[in-house]
């Protein structure tokens, strides 16, 4: 029996076009299945990009929502070089008249110069001491709680500039760096921090046996109370002087944060005339945060409007057109949009400050009508934020994050929607591969039947030629 290498040899048939025919009317089920499971990836995705619109929409009615926004407060000064203010959330709005006597500083000395910052200070132990200096530096007073802190030189580390590093990295509540200049480098120590009670002692235990001379380690001593200031000041430590409405204020820094309920002032410099302050109620942040609103609701309707269209001209659909959480969605924030709450007396809708409805679903904003209703923010605040559990006197910035918290939660219609495409694109996938499955067993069964037939006809031809042959030997003889 001859082998047969090739398909349709034996028989002389096309059978890899027979095949391949017959396969493809097999794949038709899987073409249409891969087709659907596209449409299902497509809807799955733009579902995703409507709940990052929602949350966004969610967030702008949940700032809408708060006290805090409806409280906010600025301020304004005619010389913020000389007194800065911002405000927080317990600001009340009024005015204030603030001058500036003199600003916090902080104790500041320096010591000869030096050849370089690599010559060589001396050895020994500097201690240091915070606290308050009178008048005359004639008496030191310890701060209360503190206590003397020891920065040991030692050999290989009183150079001016490892030295200037010890005190650095020592805590002591002073600092220390290098100043150069035409006379050499010198070393400048200054109070960490501002106010009277943060000034400082430095006494020395020098190795050359001199704590009070210039020489050696004693160059950085300063104790004038008992005649050693070897570092010469340079700045005295100091509080600052102000006045408000007329009641003087006294701070160890230039923030005040605890003098007026709400407001943190900033001293900038001393001032010649009072400074003027405004507080007053920051409807600016309040329109951002209902424009931002209008925005973020605008863009969800815009989004939802695309994805459900149909082009009856082309015959092309959005990818959630007839989608039902998406047009029941859509009904639900147009029912939101122009609803009206009865916990505002003056405004009850939307459009009562100039967000009117447009015609294709989004608001447009009349900044207008939006600025003088601005006027009765306490209207607007219980028109937006009302909580009251009565639905008609709940606020539409309530009704909305509710709305929308409840559309994109565990048991919500979009993340249900979602649970179900993927469900959906799960078995579309099995399908497919069951398929697939059974095409490829129904080639191999193909294949099989047709190599046996090419094996077969192979036979009888074989034998149909031994045939023709004999006959023709029988005709000779």
């Amino acid at each position: 029996m001859p082998v047969i290498s090739s398909a349709g040899i034996g028989s002389n048939l096309p059978v890899d076009n027979i095949v391949s025919g017959l396969l493809a009317v097999e794949r038709k089920p899987i073409d249409l299945l891969k087709t659907q499971n596209t449409q299902l990836q497509t809807s799955l995705s733009t579902f995703g990009k409507l709940q990052g619109s929602l949350a966004t929409l969610r967030d702008a009615a949940a700032k809408l929502s708060r006290p805090d926004i409806w409280a906010a407060t600025s301020a304004s000064s005619s010389d913020s070089n000389a007194v800065s203010v911002t405000t927080t959330a317990t600001a009340s709005p009024g005015s204030y008249s603030i001058a500036v006597q003199s600003l916090a500083a902080a104790q500041l000395g320096a010591s000869v110069a030096f050849a370089s910052s690599s010559a060589v200070v001396g050895q020994g132990v500097l201690h240091i001491d915070l606290g308050t200096w009178d008048k005359d530096l004639g008496t030191f007073a310890a701060k209360t709680g503190g206590s003397t802190l020891d920065i040991s030189i030692g050999a290989g580390e009183d150079t001016l500039e490892k030295v200037r590093d010890k005190i650095n990295a020592a805590g002591a509540g002073i600092t220390a760096s290098i100043v150069n200049d035409a006379s050499g480098a010198r070393l400048a120590i200054k109070s960490s921090s501002t106010g009277v009670e943060n000034g400082f002692r430095i006494t020395v235990d020098d190795a050359d046996g001199g704590g009070g001379d210039t020489s050696g380690l004693s160059a950085l001593a300063y104790d004038p109370e008992n005649g050693i200031s070897s570092l010469a000041k340079k700045q005295s430590a100091a509080n600052a002087l102000a006045t408000i409405n007329g009641l003087e204020v006294n701070s160890a820094t230039n923030t005040l944060t605890n003098v007026i309920d709400g407001l943190n002032v900033t001293l900038g410099k001393v001032t010649t005339s009072d400074v003027n302050i405004s507080v007053t109620q920051d409807t600016a942040s309040i329109s951002k945060a209902i424009t931002d609103y209008a925005t973020a609701y605008s863009d969800v309707a815009k989004f939802l409007k695309e994805q459900t269209k149909y082009d009856a001209v082309s015959k092309a659909s959005g990818a959630l057109q007839g989608d039902r959480a998406a047009t029941n969605l859509i009904t639900q924030l147009r029912a939101a949009l122009t609803g009206t709450s009865t916990a505002g007396v003056k405004y009850q809708r939307l459009a009562d400050i100039g967000l009117d409805p447009a015609a294709d679903g989004t608001i447009k904003v009349d900044s207008s009508k939006l600025t003088t209703a601005l006027g009765s923010l306490a209207d607007i605040k219980a028109m937006f934020a009302d909580g009251s559990s009565d639905a008609n006197q709940q606020g539409l910035a309530v009704r909305m994050r509710k709305l929308t918290d409840e559309a994109m939660g565990v048991d919500g219609a979009l993340t249900a929607r979602q649970d179900g495409l993927r469900r959906s694109i799960t078995v579309n996938t099995k399908q497919q591969a069951q398929l697939e499955d059974r095409v490829a067993n129904t080639e191999k069964r193909l294949r099989a039947q047709y190599t046996a037939l090419d094996a077969k006809m192979a036979g009888l031809n074989g034998l149909s030629s031994y045939m023709t042959q004999q006959i023709a030997q029988f005709n000779k003889g």
